[in-house]
């Protein structure tokens, strides 16, 4: 028995979590600060990836996929300006 303790003794907890975290539509919804209508949107066309669990249906997005999302966004949006598709006007001074 004393070997077993000494053994576990030698083991240490993992320190990351095995898994990322998962966000519910309403986290997200505030997170992004839209309307529960547009996220929906963006997870039905695909824009923001999502998953659904369980019997119900719930549904679920990954930290990492909601970053990326944010990140692809702000890329999008620096193209459109550069390109001129936004004119000078409809860009926030204060950002």
């Amino acid at each position: 028995m004393a070997k077993w303790t000494e053994e576990m003794n030698k083991t240490t907890a993992p320190t990351a979590a095995p898994f990322p975290r998962m966000l519910t539509l309403d986290e997200v919804q505030e997170i992004l600060n839209l309307g529960k209508p547009l996220v929906y949107a963006l997870v039905k066309s695909g824009e923001l990836r999502a998953a659904q669990f369980g019997g119900r249906g719930i549904w679920r997005v990954r930290q990492d996929d909601l970053e990326a999302y944010i990140d692809a966004a702000y890329e999008k949006t620096a193209e459109r300006i550069a390109s001129g598709q936004i004119p000078d006007g409809d860009i926030p001074a204060d950002g």
